[in-house]
């Protein structure tokens, strides 16, 4: 759920890695629940964003909702 962490949250962890570490960042940009975010200016989309040239890093985007198809059509009209 990182659309909900702060730019400054993601760069907390990520900045704390050592090495032989592996983070995954798992997320909804249309599933923020935090007023004070969007969906450009939250943790997820930053570090996709700004990691998106590093050979270290990779972005999948999953297009079909896994949980329910009351959890897809609520996500889609609310």
């Amino acid at each position: 759920e990182a659309q909900n962490l702060t730019k400054h949250e993601v760069k907390t962890i990520l900045s704390r890695a050592s090495e032989g570490t592996k983070i995954i960042l798992t997320g909804d940009p249309n599933q923020i629940d935090n007023p004070r975010l969007d969906s450009t200016n939250n943790g997820l989309s930053y570090a996709i964003e700004r990691f998106k040239d590093q050979e270290i890093a990779a972005h999948i985007t999953l297009t079909k909702c896994e949980r329910s198809a009351l959890a897809d059509i609520s996500a889609e009209i609310l």
